[in-house]
C-alpha cells in the first residue's frame, strides 16, 4: 500500500534520522549530498564547510532536505522539506552545534568505533571545527509518502 504520512509520523521520521540529503542549486545546476542534521521540532541543524555547496546556498537559500527509512523495496518511508537556508553566526552558531553534536555525538561511539582517547567523554574537540558554517534550515512545508506491504 502506498500513502501519504500525516505530520506525526513525518516528524517521527525527522526525528529518529541523523543522515538526509541537501538538495540546492545555483539557478543552473542542481546539487545534492548526504549531511548529518538534527530536528528539533522548528529547523533542520547542521554544518557544512567552505566551497560549492556553501556557495550555492548563499546564491539561492531555497533547498529541499529529504529523508528517509528504508526496510527495504516494498517497505519504506519518504519525508522531503522544503525551506531556506539560514547561515548562523556566534552564539547562533554555537546554539546549533550543541543541538547538532548532543544529538550525532553519542551514535559516534559504539564497540567498534570509539571517540579519541584524548577526549573527555561527551566533550568535543572543536579545535579543527573553525571550517565549520552552521546553518539551519527554516522549515516552509513538510510532505512524506510511505509504502507498507
Amino acid at each position: 500500500m502506498l500513502g501519504e504520512l500525516n505530520d506525526i509520523e513525518i516528524k517521527n521520521v525527522l526525528s529518529s534520522q541523523v543522515l538526509g540529503r541537501l538538495a540546492c542549486t545555483d539557478g543552473r545546476q542542481p546539487y545534492i549530498v548526504p549531511l548529518t542534521f538534527t530536528y528539533d521540532g522548528d529547523f533542520i541543524y547542521g554544518q557544512v564547510n567552505e566551497g560549492m555547496k556553501l556557495n550555492m546556498l548563499r546564491k539561492n537559500p531555497k533547498v529541499c532536505f529529504e529523508v528517509d527509512i528504508m526496510s527495504d523495496m516494498r517497505n519504506w518511508k519518504s519525508v522531503q522539506v522544503f525551506g531556506e537556508f539560514q547561515e548562523l553566526k556566534n552564539k547562533n552558531a554555537e546554539k546549533a552545534r550543541d543541538i547538532l553534536f548532543n544529538r550525532v555525538f553519542p551514535l559516534i561511539t559504539s564497540s567498534t568505533v570509539h571517540a579519541h582517547e584524548h577526549e573527555e567523554k561527551g566533550k568535543i574537540d572543536d579545535s579543527n571545527l573553525v571550517k565549520h558554517i552552521m546553518y539551519r534550515i527554516k522549515i516552509k512545508k513538510l510532505t512524506g509518502r510511505f509504502e507498507k506491504r
